[in-house]
């Protein structure tokens, strides 16, 4: 850990505070997001459907908003978006725990998704920025903060939620307007070149539409995302097969609860513990493109002690029953937490790369809508497969299709990287909006 604190003193001011904000964002948003949903039914009394319409209407305004933020953040600047982003939040998690009306609750849920839509292509695009050729190790360290406000905003909400849910919502709000206050003091201004240099012939400055279409243009950029669904997908896994597989096995008592406990533990504190190293490793040994094939074959082989699991005999409790509700999954989790490690900060470089530190908030943003639609495709069909896998006494089919997808989408990236895809585009190219 001191080493980690001592690569993040080595960047510059605004990079250590923009690590510092995405550990306070995620912070606040765990400390509330994960009881939203027992308030609205609990003590609100509200319908499952409406429920899973407020909580709705967050994602599709966060995702489908994804590359609006994006743009803005490319022709106004990054720290506008990141302030108006948290000043969202703010007003979004208040009024969540002042309202009980349903349009107000919706309106409030809408809210709190753009905020994200709003700073989070900001926030990357500045840090890729200001790291500049250090950025793979900055995303690194970017990481760790980031799972380290997963690991620790649950803990804290559930302190208060214990107290009152209100109380949970106020306090998270009060996060966000501080941390809004400390970035209008400061963080530096940045931009990018997208208000400086997306001019036409004759000084007009290129309309957002022709970003879009520059951008829809550059075919390396868009297979790479394609190819990359399948990771969030995998991971994704962690916040619902992986809890749905222990709960089946171990019940939805004290035990239970404690297993999923591990699931999210394990995955938190290995990339606190060894995201920097991991990166260190693999920088020294591999190009980016190779890094990220790794880190699908991890993600991968993640499935593999769960499939290996089906086949042993299910003891009827006790704590041979216990561990293997706990033992497999815990075993997926950090394997999917070592593929990220492995492949998150080559990610985020090959984005910037691939745009030709052209629009890259922009990049950002579009890449995020479309990881964040195959996201919601991805776990539509995986729950479907949980399901017939019930109906058929078929246990395996589940993890058999997910560790056929990662490795589909890891020869997908080897294939981008065998034909030369992943490199930077060719210069002059993105100017014209030209697909290389």
């Amino acid at each position: 850990m001191t080493g980690t604190i001592a690569q993040v003193r080595s960047y510059g001011r605004s990079v250590q505070l923009l690590m510092v904000n995405q550990f306070t964002i995620n912070l606040g948003f765990y400390m509330l997001m994960p009881y939203l949903a027992a308030h609205l039914a609990g003590p609100l009394g509200l319908a499952g459907w409406t429920v899973g319409l407020i909580l709705g209407v967050r994602n599709f305004s966060q995702q489908g908003m994804f590359l609006i933020g994006g743009t803005l953040a490319d022709r106004f600047g990054y720290k506008p978006m990141i302030i108006a982003g948290l000043v969202l939040r703010t007003a979004g998690f208040a009024t969540l725990g002042l309202v009980d009306s349903v349009p107000a609750l919706i309106g409030a849920s809408a809210a709190t998704g753009l905020a994200g839509a709003l700073f989070n292509p900001a926030t990357r695009a500045y840090l890729a920025l200001d790291a500049g050729e250090r950025r793979v190790e900055a995303f690194a360290l970017f990481n760790v903060f980031y799972q380290a406000g997963i690991l620790l905003g649950p803990l804290v909400g559930m302190v208060l939620t214990g107290v009152d849910f209100r109380v949970t919502c106020l306090v998270a709000a009060g996060i966000f307007a501080v941390l809004g206050l400390v970035q209008i003091r400061a963080l530096p201004a940045r931009r990018g070149d997208g208000a400086a240099t997306a001019q036409r012939g004759g000084g007009r400055r290129e309309s957002v539409l022709g970003q879009w279409r520059g951008i829809l243009a550059n075919r390396p950029f868009l297979l790479f995302s394609l190819a990359m669904i399948g990771s969030y997908v995998l991971t994704f896994q962690v916040y619902l097969a992986l809890p749905l597989e222990v709960r089946r096995l171990g019940g939805g008592g004290t035990g239970g609860t404690a297993a999923v406990a591990v699931l999210f533990a394990v995955s938190g504190l290995s990339t606190i513990l060894f995201q920097t190293r991991v990166t260190a490793w693999c920088k020294a040994r591999m190009e980016p493109g190779r890094a990220l094939v790794l880190g699908l074959l991890a993600m991968a082989a993640a499935f593999l002690p769960l499939l290996a699991a089906t086949a042993l005999p299910v003891p009827g409790g006790g704590a041979g029953r216990w561990l293997l509700a706990a033992v497999p999954p815990a075993l997926a989790a950090l394997l999917l937490a070592l593929g990220t490690m492995i492949a998150y900060p080559f990610e985020m470089d090959t984005i910037v790369r691939l745009s030709g530190d052209h629009l890259v908030a922009t990049h950002y943003g579009l890449y995020n809508t479309v990881c964040g639609v195959g996201i919601a495709v991805g776990n539509l069909l995986t729950g479907a497969a949980l399901d017939a896998a019930r109906a058929a006494g078929v246990s395996a089919l589940p993890w058999l299709a997910l560790s056929a997808l990662g490795l589909g989408c890891a020869a997908a990236l080897y294939g981008l990287q065998r034909t030369g895809r992943l490199a930077a585009p060719v210069a002059g190219a993105r100017a014209e909006g030209v697909a290389v």
